[in-house]
């Protein structure tokens, strides 16, 4: 069975608007702190959502796809911050996934703190989504997220 991505979409601090996705309703904010506390990991930072106006994510239909801004290249696709710090910067406390592209949809794996290397992620998912449902809730959030002019 597929998972579905959605997205909360926040006003934080000054304004700017903060995307936390979540996965079949629950914020990936709080599944990666249960999946970090069952583990024995001292919380070292606080994860937030991604704040496309304090970093280039550049469009995020293609970003959510793997196909522009991605951060590094894993062996089974490019990679993705998935999750910023509580301050919004993205390099500051980030949780990355690879973004791998199917035939019928995507998946998310392989995610790392990048800060704690020696951290395994590895029983932390993978999430699998169907094309048309993810494509249409990236979609949903851009424009969502899009300033008023």
């Amino acid at each position: 069975m597929a998972n579905t991505l959605s997205f909360e979409i926040d006003e934080i601090n000054d304004g700017a608007l903060s995307l936390t996705p979540c996965i079949d309703g629950t914020p990936i904010t709080v599944l990666v702190s249960k999946f970090e506390q069952s583990g024995g990991y001292t919380p070292t930072g606080g994860y937030g959502g991604l704040v496309p106006s304090y970093f280039n994510y550049g469009p995020l239909d293609r970003y959510f796809c793997g196909q522009e801004g991605s951060q590094g290249q894993s062996d089974a696709g490019p990679e993705i911050f998935v999750l910023a710090c509580q301050c919004g910067e993205a390099g500051c406390w980030p949780l990355k996934a690879t973004v791998i592209p199917l035939h019928s949809g995507y998946k998310w794996a392989a995610f790392n703190q990048p800060h704690r290397p020696q951290r395994n992620y590895h029983s932390f998912g993978p999430f699998v989504f169907e094309k048309a449902q993810y494509e249409q809730a990236v979609r949903d959030a851009e424009q969502r997220a899009k300033p008023e002019r």
